[in-house]
This record gives C-alpha cells, sequence and structure tokens, in this order.
C-alpha cells in the first residue's frame, strides 16, 4: 500500500511538472494514436521523468478529440531543463558563416562552372565558337536558358572593356555577373521566431529530396542559435521518416509529435502546433508526405494540412525541398507545389559533388521563390543558409 501511495505521489509530481520538461533534452517524444473506428483520439504521453521507479512511468493524459479547435492554449513558463541520465547529444554550432565553412563542399561542382567559364574566357581572342563553349557551359550547370543569355551578353561586353584582363580580373568578372543573376537583393530571411507565439514551418517536397532530414538539420541549426524547438511528423505514410525525425529530436534534445503509421497527417500537425503554443517555444518544424498511398492527393492533403493548422494561427513559412541533382525537372516538380500551397522559400538539397550548381538561379527566375538554405553534404550541419555572393565564390573557386 506504502508503495502505490509514493508511486501515485511521484505521478502527480510529474504531471505537474510534465509541461515544464516538455521542450527540455533529452527523448521527447509525444505518440498520437488514431482509432479509425471511433474517430480520432490523441493521446499524449506523460513527458518522461529522471527517475527509476517504474510506477512514475506508468501515466497519460487523453485528448478530447472534439476539442481540438477550441481548446484554450496557455503559455507555458520554461525553465532550463536538464538531459536524462544515460543520453548523449551534443550542441551544434551557431549557424552564422556555415556556407563559408563548407565551400570545400563545391569544389568538385566548381570544374563544371567555375573552371570551364574561366577557361574560355582566358583565351587571347574569343570567337563565336568560344561564346557557344559558355553557353554549353552554363546550360550544362543547370543554369537555364533565360539566365544564360543574361550571364553571356554581360559577359561579351565586360570582356570587350577587360581585354587584357589577367586571369584575377576574369575570376572576379565571372564571381560579380554570377551574383547578380542569384538575386542578391532577395529576401532570404527564414520566418522561424515570432515576438508572441511560436513561429511555424512547413516543409514539403517529394520523397527522396531529403526533406526529412532537412527538416532535422534546421532543427539543429535553431538549437545552435539558442531557439527552442518541437518537432511534428506529419509525414504519416512512412514509418521510417517519423522515427528518423524522433532521432534527430533525440540528438538535439527537442520534442517530436508523431502518430501512428497511416494516421492522419493534419492531426499530426494541428497537435504539434498547439504542444508548441502551450510550451511556448519559438518554432514549430512540421515535416509532410511526399508520397500518399490513398485515394487522396499529395497536394489535396498539403492544402488540407495548412487549413488545419492555421485554424491555431498563421503558417509563417512554407519551405520546398528539392533535390539539385534532379536539374530542370526539380523546376517542374516545383512549379506544381506552389500551385497546392504558397511556398515562400527553396531548400536545395545534395548541392555537392555530382550536383549542378546553376539550378539555384533556374529555381529562383523560373519561380520568383528564392533559394534560403543550401544542403552542401551528409554531415548534420552541412545545411547553410544561401549567401549568393559567397556561393558564386564557392563556384568559381580560386582558379
Amino acid at each position: 500500500m506504502e508503495f502505490v501511495l509514493i508511486a501515485l505521489a511521484i505521478l502527480v509530481v510529474a504531471l505537474v511538472l510534465g509541461a515544464s520538461l516538455l521542450v527540455g533534452r533529452g527523448r521527447r517524444t509525444t505518440r498520437l494514436d488514431t482509432d479509425a473506428a471511433a474517430g480520432t483520439t490523441l493521446t499524449r504521453p506523460r513527458p518522461p521523468v529522471t527517475t527509476a521507479d517504474p510506477a512514475a512511468q506508468a501515466g497519460a493524459t487523453a485528448v478530447d478529440p472534439t476539442s481540438l479547435a477550441e481548446a484554450p492554449t496557455p503559455t507555458v513558463d520554461l525553465p532550463p531543463a536538464e538531459p536524462e541520465p544515460g543520453l548523449v547529444f551534443d550542441t551544434p554550432p551557431p549557424s552564422a558563416g556555415r556556407l563559408v565553412r563548407l565551400r570545400s563542399r563545391l569544389a568538385r561542382s566548381q570544374s563544371s562552372l567555375g573552371r570551364g567559364l574561366l577557361t574560355v574566357l582566358s583565351r587571347e581572342k574569343l570567337t563565336e565558337d568560344d561564346w557557344e563553349e559558355v553557353e554549353e557551359t552554363l546550360l550544362a550547370a543547370d543554369v537555364g536558358l533565360a539566365a544564360t543569355t543574361q550571364i553571356v551578353q554581360r559577359l561579351r561586353t565586360q570582356t570587350l572593356v577587360l581585354a587584357t584582363a589577367s586571369g584575377t580580373q576574369l575570376r572576379d568578372l565571372v564571381v560579380r555577373e554570377l551574383t547578380a543573376v542569384l538575386g542578391p537583393d532577395l529576401d532570404r530571411t527564414l520566418a522561424t521566431e515570432q515576438p508572441d507565439r511560436p513561429a511555424v514551418v512547413l516543409v514539403v517536397g517529394v520523397n527522396g529530396a531529403g526533406k526529412t532530414t532537412t527538416v532535422g538539420k534546421i532543427a539543429r541549426a535553431l538549437v545552435g542559435d539558442g531557439r527552442s524547438v518541437v518537432l511534428g511528423a506529419a509525414d504519416t505514410f512512412r514509418a521510417a521518416a517519423a522515427d528518423q525525425l524522433e532521432t534527430w529530436g533525440e540528438r538535439v534534445g527537442v520534442l517530436t509529435v508523431r502518430g501512428r503509421e497511416g494516421g492522419d497527417p493534419a492531426s499530426v500537425a494541428f497537435e504539434a502546433v498547439r504542444t508548441g503554443i502551450d510550451a511556448g517555444v519559438d518554432t514549430v518544424l512540421i515535416d509532410t508526405a511526399g508520397r500518399l498511398h490513398t485515394k487522396s492527393g499529395l497536394m489535396d492533403e498539403l492544402g488540407k494540412v495548412k487549413r488545419v493548422v492555421e485554424k491555431l494561427g498563421p503558417v509563417d513559412e512554407v519551405l520546398l525541398v528539392l533535390d539539385a541533382t534532379t536539374g530542370q525537372n526539380g523546376v517542374v516538380q516545383a512549379r506544381v507545389f506552389t500551385e497546392a500551397v504558397t511556398v515562400t522559400g527553396v531548400v536545395l538539397t545534395k548541392l555537392d559533388g555530382t550536383a549542378k550548381g546553376g539550378i539555384v538561379v533556374a529555381v529562383q527566375r523560373e519561380l520568383g521563390i528564392p533559394v534560403k538554405l543550401v544542403g552542401l553534404g551528409e554531415g548534420p550541419d552541412d545545411l547553410a543558409p544561401f549567401e549568393p555572393e559567397a556561393f558564386a565564390e564557392a563556384l568559381v573557386g580560386n582558379v
């Protein structure tokens, strides 16, 4: 009897402290169980407590699904949280200057663009055949026809002025012209912070583009910048995606909200945002499906997720993840997504090795949407804010 009373006392204390532990470091996962026969039942387990008593791990608080839209959203004051025993995580570095640090990732890409341009432009007298070679180099790098025409015209003019230009002058010229077509004046700010509520970021894209990994890397970058985060695993049609996102969350010490495989993605997204509001975090990042195995279309489902989330407040950022190696096919994919949701920024992944750096130009010119982040490798910190001049410098290299 005494053991039971002790266990109940621990449970009560844990429930009171649960909210403050919600976004602390360590293993934090909220699982949403869906009963298709009786409607949607969301179950939020009590956050883990630092105790070895198994009875203290047994509680759960049920949430009435009919109250989802009407439930009040109190603000929770979060004290500094400590990691759970036995769980190891590392502190991510800040995001500032990442692209500069990752220039070496573009070393192999520069041979197809930067080196190719400089090889032709350094010739003593440029013929029409040479200018055709410049065009072919740009097109092969997926710069796109319109941007290629603009660059060639400007290079023609500038090389006439710099008839006796040195190798350094030619390099600076190429960097300057590439920077100009990369849209240096576009607003690439990520809306990941709001003054009075969590910022909501929806991440969309086809399976295989690196979408879930990108969500995890963004969370890592935000944590490195001192932000608090909740992750929403709304790709319920791929169990591996939820597992992967949960692993990212554990590594950086943030909460992951997930549902059962095949469950309603909108419910998971809604609960993730509401959890973020309750806990008073800075940012809620929601991973979405890239393919559905139901009768409803992917774009319809994405629209539904956005509408459901907006019952709690606005979606501040919709990031479209594109695989840079797909070239112009990525632009076609992007058009489809922009018809379903209002995309505010593009994340280009796999922009290293065999990737063609010019796709950045093509995506921005075709869609009118800025590239905000670029993935330059497989490492957890190989996601960087896009900086046009630094990117152009990296593409051309020191040749």
